[in-house]
């Protein structure tokens, strides 16, 4: 059975760096691995009044996604030195979501930025909002993408080597931590 990973992008700009990485990573997934892109254009902000009527059909369908995922990518931008609105908010939906779809399960961080570091402060503020959601982050391979606007072509492949090899590893070491997680959870049920 393949591993399949939820990317989420963390900007709505179709154009967005972080959104081109995530698409670069669906192109060079391993071949045991599957790859979803969340949409997270049509999320409504979270409001505990709306929860109240009912979960909106984008949340349902973004929780249902994460429900499936082995494991997550999550692509982020950094917005102030920190992570978008429009990505935490994704993620306070889905803490809400019945079944609680980051524990337990590898989370790959990355970053692409048109500074010098990446999109670094973001990744770190991530990081501690998934430590509450016992997200098993992992801490290495790290992939910050700095000057990104020299990195990617006009069409959107990410084109500097270093990069796209940073972005295997990532991968690599991802679905070998889904593999992991897969295989001790099938321990813990036949014990």
């Amino acid at each position: 059975m393949p591993i399949h990973i939820l990317a989420i992008g963390g900007s709505l700009r179709r154009s967005s760096y972080n959104r081109l990485l995530i698409e670069q990573a669906r192109r060079q997934a391993p071949q045991d691995a599957i790859i979803e892109i969340a949409d997270l254009s049509d999320v409504p902000l979270y409001n505990d009044d709306t929860e109240a009527q009912g979960f909106p059909a984008p949340v349902r369908r973004l929780a249902a996604q994460a429900d499936r995922a082995d494991a997550f990518l999550i692509a982020t931008p950094e917005y102030n030195y920190s992570v978008p609105g429009v990505l935490k908010n994704a993620i306070d939906w889905l803490s809400r979501a019945h079944k609680a779809p980051f524990a337990g399960k590898p989370v790959a961080i990355a970053s692409a930025s048109a500074s010098w570091l990446g999109g670094a402060r973001a990744q770190y503020h991530l990081r501690q909002i998934l430590v509450y959601l016992d997200a098993r982050t992992l801490n290495k391979p790290e992939l910050f993408i700095s000057t990104a606007h020299e990195k990617f072509s006009a069409s959107g492949e990410l084109t500097d080597p270093v990069a796209r090899q940073g972005l295997f590893s990532l991968l690599a070491t991802l679905t070998a931590a889904a593999r992991q997680a897969e295989a001790t959870a099938s321990d813990a049920q036949a014990a």
